[in-house]
């Protein structure tokens, strides 16, 4: 049973130590209680994540990012009755509480129902990693070693880790290397088929070569990033916004080397002498919803940065998933250098 006291923070607390305390084991939320130990509500990885989008920072309050209206049951509530309330809020923990507000327990649906997930994973390791030449000349980038293994296994072991074991590999360069390494997935746990492209078709387009369309919300990333994400709490955070499609993002820093000069006409209105401006940037993974596909045209390039763009014209529902987590995008030789010596720590 989970130590209710070590997953309680106050309002006035920073949204740093609420995600210490999300981080600090397998709780994917904290409750947020009084003085007198009474419920005032909940914070998410969603919530603080919402936060970050709107500029908040790590030293920042969670006063007003956490939920004051979370679902809650009373002490008695049968596990049918907990269940029904998961499945209608669309939520994963339950905080019990007691006639006086106090939490007595928190309710938690992964241990009422298998952890394996039945999305499916697809990974786009076709590219021909030109800028990592002669390091590509035989092998393709996404099986390039950091760590003592290929970048691609770290991959899969990362969705692996979070319950997702159905895998499609989209080869293209080199595509045997990566078949003969892998084969059915089986000795990493996993079930892994392939697709292979005659031609570049894009981190979209690549997408309309599957064998059997998915039946539910489906990932699709890059093959050649490291990173720490948690896949569920973005699947998660995916299927509470009702997106049709959920695009990963980081936040990006440019420094201009100059003092900035605004003007109007010949007026000087402000100087700011090197100032830094920040950005959302794509971070290469994405979940979708199956029907996306039908928006793909076949046996064309198409990247997923142009899907998006035909989703938003069409009012489709789309949203920005902030990764907090260790993410690293291995394009270049300065890239690879950093993931070696990222892998001792950060991975």
């Amino acid at each position: 049973m989970i130590n209710i006291s070590q997953i309680c923070i106050f309002a006035n607390s920073t949204i740093e130590e609420a995600l210490n305390v999300i981080n600090s084991g397998a709780v994917k939320i904290a409750l947020v209680v009084n003085d007198d130990d009474q419920l005032l509500g909940a914070l998410g990885d969603g919530d603080i994540r919402r936060g970050l989008l709107r500029k908040k920072t790590l030293n920042d309050t969670i006063e007003d990012i956490y939920s004051r209206n979370p679902v809650i049951a009373y002490e008695g509530h049968s596990s049918e009755e907990l269940l029904r309330l998961c499945s209608t809020n669309r939520v994963s923990q339950i905080p019990i509480i007691g006639e006086d507000k106090r939490i007595i327990d928190l309710f938690f649906l992964d241990e009422e129902l298998s952890k394996e997930h039945e999305n499916t994973v697809v990974l786009m390791v076709g590219g021909l990693g030109k800028r990592l030449r002669p390091l590509t000349e035989n092998t393709p980038k996404p099986m390039l070693k950091v760590g003592g293994k290929p970048i691609l296994q770290t991959i899969v072991e990362g969705f692996s880790k979070h319950g997702f074991t159905n895998i499609t590999m989209c080869l293209g360069y080199k595509s045997s290397v990566i078949r003969d390494f892998f084969q059915d997935g089986s000795r990493f746990g996993v079930n892994i088929d392939y697709i292979v492209e005659d031609k570049r078709m894009g981190t979209a387009g690549a997408l309309t070569l599957l064998k059997k369309r998915p039946d539910k919300s489906f990932f699709v990333m890059n093959g050649d990033l490291l990173t720490k994400v948690n896949f569920e709490k973005m699947l998660d955070f995916h299927e509470s916004n009702n997106s049709k499609a959920t695009m990963c993002v980081r936040e990006y820093e440019i420094e201009v080397p100059y003092g900035v000069v605004t003007i109007n006409d010949e007026n000087i209105y402000s100087i700011k002498e090197k100032p830094t401006h920040s950005f959302f940037v794509n971070a290469g993974i994405y979940l979708l919803e199956p029907e996306c596909i039908d928006l793909i045209p076949e046996n064309e390039f198409y990247d997923m940065t142009s899907l998006f763009e035909q989703l938003i014209s069409a009012k489709n529902k789309t949203v920005s998933f902030p990764l907090q987590e260790y993410w690293l995008d291995i394009g270049s030789h300065s890239d690879f250098s950093k993931a070696q010596n990222d892998i001792k720590t950060c991975i």
